[in-house]
Formats: C-alpha cells, sequence, structure tokens
C-alpha cells in the first residue's frame, strides 16, 4: 500500500528550532520541507503543540532529555501534539487521513512539536473527543498521562483515600485533582491565594495556601501525597502520610534525596519518569468526553512567540497550561 497524504498539504512548514543549548533567544523559527511519514508513521497537521517544563530545562542543556539530544542539534522541541492527521505509512490501518489525533511524541529524543506538521508513531495517537477543540488537546497529554501515571501506576490511588496534591491549579495538577476527585478520593491541594476560586470549582475539598501554611501542621494520617514542588516541599510532605501511605514526587532533580528521607523515617516515597501510553490517553479522552474533565488552558501563543511562551513557562505559577497555537 503506498503512503497516503492529503493532497492539500503544503510543501513546506515553519517549524521551531534550536541549534544549541541556553537562554530563550535560541529558539528560532525556521522553514523546512513537510516530512513523509515512514511505513508505520503518521504525518500530522498541527493544531496544538503543549509547553511542558521538560521544554525549557532541555532547552538549557538541563536533565535527561538534553543528553540524548546534544549530537542531535539542531532539534525541534515539543513532545505535546494535537491536530488533524493529513497523512499514514504503508502500514499504518488505525488512522486515515481527517482523524482528529493528540498525543505525547518523540519522548525523549525525538521531540518536534513545534511546528506546523509533525510526525509521530501510529501508536502514539489517540482519538480527540469531539468536545474538545484541537488546540487545547495539543496541551493536554504529557500532563495528564503524568498525572494518571503517578496517581494510578505508582500512588494506586482508591476511592475514599485522602491526597494531598501539590501545586493543584498547575499543568499536572489541575488533571490530578480533577482524576483524584473522579476516583473518588477526598482531594486537599496547596495553591497561591488567588488559585483558591479556581480550584475549588473543579471539586477539590480543601485549598491550603502554601504561602501562609507548614503543609506538616496542617496535615496528617494521608493516604497519599502527590509532589510536583520537590526539593524541602516534597521532605516537608512526608510528614503529613499516615503509617501506610506514600509520596510519589515527580521533579526529577530532588527525587533520590526525598526517597532518602523516606526511608530514614520508614515511609515510602517514588520518583517517576512520564511515559506515552495510548491506552491511558483513551481513558483520560472518555473523561473529557463525559464531562467530568476539563482542559484550562491559560493562553495559547502563536509559533512566533515561542520566546514570550518560554518565558511565562519558566516562571512557574501558571494555572492550567500554555500551548502553541500552530495553525
Amino acid at each position: 500500500m503506498e503512503n497516503t497524504a492529503d493532497q492539500n498539504a503544503e510543501a513546506t512548514m515553519r517549524h521551531v528550532i534550536y541549534d544549541r543549548f541556553g537562554e530563550r533567544d535560541v529558539l528560532q523559527v525556521v522553514s523546512a520541507d513537510v516530512p513523509v511519514p515512514g511505513d508505520d508513521q503518521v504525518l500530522v497537521r498541527v493544531h496544538g503543540a503543549g509547553l511542558n517544563p521538560i521544554d525549557w530545562k532541555t532547552r538549557k542543556g538541563l536533565g535527561f532529555a538534553a543528553r540524548q539530544i546534544e549530537n542531535s542539534l539542531p532539534w525541534t522541541p515539543g513532545y505535546d501534539v494535537a491536530g488533524e492527521v493529513v497523512g499514514v505509512g504503508a502500514n499504518v490501518t488505525t488512522l486515515a487521513p481527517g482523524d482528529r489525533v493528540m498525543g505525547m511524541v518523540g519522548f525523549p529524543a525525538g521531540g518536534g512539536g513545534y511546528a506546523q506538521y509533525a510526525l509521530a508513531a501510529a501508536d502514539e495517537l489517540a482519538i480527540v473527543p469531539e468536545e474538545l477543540d484541537l488546540v487545547s488537546a495539543g496541551a493536554l497529554p504529557l500532563a495528564a498521562l503524568t498525572a494518571w501515571q503517578a496517581l494510578f501506576e505508582m500512588a494506586k490511588l482508591e476511592s475514599g483515600q485522602k491526597i494531598l496534591i501539590h501545586a493543584g491549579a498547575g499543568g499536572v495538577g489541575h488533571f490530578a485533582v480533577q482524576f483524584a476527585l473522579e476516583r473518588g478520593a477526598h482531594v486537599i491541594a496547596t495553591a497561591s491565594a488567588g488559585n483558591r476560586d479556581f480550584l475549588a470549582e473543579l471539586g477539590v475539598h480543601e485549598v491550603i495556601d502554601y504561602r501562609n501554611t507548614d503543609i506538616a501542621e496542617e496535615c496528617y494520617g494521608l493516604d497519599v501525597v502527590l509532589d510536583l514542588v520537590g526539593g524541602d516541599t516534597g521532605k516537608r510532605s512526608l510528614h503529613t502520610l499516615g503509617e501506610h501511605g506514600v509520596l510519589v514526587t515527580i521533579p526529577t532533580v530532588t527525587a533520590d534525596e526525598i526517597i532518602s528521607a523516606a526511608e530514614e523515617m520508614g515511609l515510602r516515597a517514588h520518583g517517576m519518569t512520564v511515559r506515552p501510553d495510548v491506552f491511558h490517553l483513551d481513558e483520560i479522552a472518555e473523561l473529557i468526553e463525559d464531562g467530568d474533565v476539563k482542559v484550562h488552558i491559560e493562553k495559547a501563543f502563536a509559533l512566533d512567540d515561542v520566546a514570550q511562551a518560554h518565558e511565562l513557562l519558566e516562571g512557574g505559577h501558571v494555572r492550567g497550561k500554555l500551548v502553541l497555537d500552530c495553525r
């Protein structure tokens, strides 16, 4: 079977690259030929490309993904894409041109999401529910998968348990609180005072202002802590766990010290790295379809404004997600 492609697809595209690690000024928008999908690949006309903290850390040469790509520069960042299938490889039978798809693609060495067109393995992509526009869908995969895998694979969260989620209004956090609520957990979240109403609207039972409250004095006997902050916050949070509780910490740079501190206290703590999983994405898409989970976009940026997007991303304190509108 021949490669199938949309005859209306352009011959060239614009995409973001950097040819060296550094500050935001290394980000460039350049033109290139639209790629051709291999036998097991799909070509996606990208509508939305999600921005994640790993993007700016990798751009600066920090973390494990930077080690994967340091000999492959120039490189196009971005692991989150959503858009329309415009071409499929010879072996692809599950998707066809016109399908609305989203996925966490090219992780960690491939990337390629910050572009008008992106290649993805067919098994990395899930169908986007009709209730979700494609720009917003681009912000979903990596953050939602991180939350899902942390809660249900690592922590094994169950109905009726009490969970504390740090940075509950952020990208991963706002998905995590919704997943935990949907599972029937009692959800406590930390946030700044300005995000109290946002989290209350999502259904969070208790919102704690981390600036004014010592979490170790406020909470005790918890079943699960999802630590999206790391460092001292993660270590202090160990004091909130019940005897059989578990803490899952996401920032890799401080995971080892938090796990060591837990061991000294006779408690359980785990680090984790997200992985692509289309079956998990399908389950998340069902929750969106049913109206149980919403994607909150704080701001969408044009491709040309990628440096400004990274500036906001690096500053932290984003409510929900940032996304590039690549249309």
